[in-house]
């Protein structure tokens, strides 16, 4: 069963190795057809402590880590963690 992800962005990352990430939605209410914004913040496992407050994420379920944390940043401002940072140089280097 693949597992779900999710996009948000950080409000707090006050926490060690913990970011809060508020997700958006849209859903339509059943009765009026309306579309209704609704927002959940989740707890996500940030190993590096990289994320920082504003940043758009993306989060993926996996394993309890601890109560309220069942949720890991695989993704930060459309580059995935681990990756290292291009530099200008670099890419200028690539499309030589």
């Amino acid at each position: 069963m693949p597992r779900r992800v999710l996009t948000g962005r950080v409000t707090s990352d006050k926490m060690a190795k913990t970011v809060t990430v508020l997700v958006d939605r849209r859903v339509m209410h059943p009765l009026y057809k309306k579309f209704i914004r609704l927002s959940k913040k989740y707890a996500a496992h940030d190993e590096a402590n990289e994320c920082k407050i504003g940043d758009a994420v993306r989060i993926e379920e996996c394993r309890p880590i601890s109560k309220r944390k069942t949720w890991m940043v695989i993704e930060r401002n459309g580059v995935k963690l681990g990756e290292p940072q291009k530099q200008a140089s670099d890419a200028a280097l690539v499309s030589a």
